[in-house]
């Protein structure tokens, strides 16, 4: 831990992009919490690529590396290094990260490892530099109770849980998120990758039940066209594919719908169930990983099967009184999600473990 006049700061060096337009989930994830991290305590090195994020780039004792076409892990290792960190955070599990393992088995280099892990861990992970930032990090955490214990099962290790936050400049609620919507008709608001596992033909084959309905589809992927054909095989004329939406679009497009739809079938804890609760919209998804930004019965629906999926979103669009209810309770609900309370939470961390690997 190095000396700045008469109070030391901690040093992290986060291999996370503080570019203003990336809206990677990690990366959005550590820019929010570096943004209120006291700069009086926390020297952070983080990478830039493009413009940076004002916050971080307005912040103090921030330094942001560059990064090059070509040759990065040399460069992004020698000049972060170059600053001693204290804390290596939020491994991303490419070169750099093996780089930095390597170092501290080999050379004994003592910064502290400090984990978060966003996905459902399965016996494939087993071998992969995210288990290897399990097993030798100084601090585990996950980002929901179910995606903590699935590391437990599968490592052995008792990882914390730090849930992401809500970023309220872009996902908060009408001044009446209760009441009943103008906006006819009915919209039904998918966001998210188009993936195999998202399973976002899911949403096409609902909409075609709902010719009524507006189905709103926000995202891109490998799945898109192939989304595209369906629509016209099932001649819906009621769906919308709205392409990659900044944090600001998609917020607008969440006040404007009545249910969010989200049948994916493999996540860790996607914050855009959180997002959708902040601007009062009752979600349905499936609870195969007990995403805890729904209160099944509260704020929205969770279901055990596809048959459930499409048996909530029924039972939503015909029931205005249900969605006004969620809608409320689903703001209430975000309220828990508070950045300001997580970065709290991990400053304790980073100063625990640099406490625990001097006194060690």
């Amino acid at each position: 831990m190095k000396t700045d006049g008469h109070k030391e700061r901690i040093t992290i060096f986060t291999p996370s992009f503080a570019d203003e337009d990336d809206t990677n989930a990690q990366n959005l994830t550590v820019k929010e919490i570096v943004a209120r991290l006291p700069a009086e305590q926390f020297r952070v090195i983080m990478i830039s690529e493009g413009k940076p994020d004002p916050r971080i780039a307005a912040r103090k004792h921030t330094k942001l590396l560059p990064y090059y076409k070509h040759g990065n892990t040399a460069q992004l290792l020698m000049r972060s290094l170059a600053f001693r960190p204290d804390v290596y955070f939020y491994p991303r599990f490419g070169p750099l990260d093996r780089a930095v393992f390597s170092l501290r088995k080999n050379l004994g280099l003592r910064t502290a490892v400090v984990t978060h892990i966003v996905s459902v861990m399965t016996h494939a992970a087993g071998e992969s530099l995210v288990a290897r930032s399990i097993v030798e990090g100084d601090a585990v955490f996950a980002n929901s109770a179910y995606v903590a214990e699935t590391v437990r099962q599968r490592f052995g290790v008792r990882a914390g849980t730090i849930y992401n936050g809500i970023d309220r400049r872009f996902f908060f609620a009408r001044d009446d998120p209760g009441s009943t919507h103008n906006a006819q008709p009915l919209t039904v608001l998918y966001a998210g990758s188009f993936r195999p596992w998202k399973r976002v033909e899911l949403v096409i084959e609902q909409a075609a039940r709902w010719p009524n309905a507006q189905f709103r589809l926000a995202g891109r992927g490998e799945t898109e066209e192939g989304c595209r054909v369906l629509c016209r095989k099932y001649k819906c004329r009621n769906v919308s594919f709205l392409g990659h939406l900044q944090p600001m679009q998609l917020g607008e497009e969440m006040r404007r719908a009545h249910v969010f739809l989200f049948p994916s079938m493999v996540e860790g804890h996607p914050q855009v169930l959180g997002q959708a609760a902040a601007c009062g919209l009752p979600a349905i998804a499936l609870n195969v990983y007990h995403p805890e930004y729904v209160l099944h019965g509260e704020t929205g629906l969770l279901a055990e099967s596809d048959v459930e999926l499409a048996q909530h979103l029924e039972l939503l669009l015909g029931n205005s009184e249900m969605r006004q209810s969620m809608a409320s309770a689903a703001v209430r609900h975000s309220r828990k999600f508070d950045w300001d309370r997580v970065t709290e939470e991990w400053a304790g961390v980073f100063q625990e473990v640099v406490t625990q690997r001097q006194n060690g």
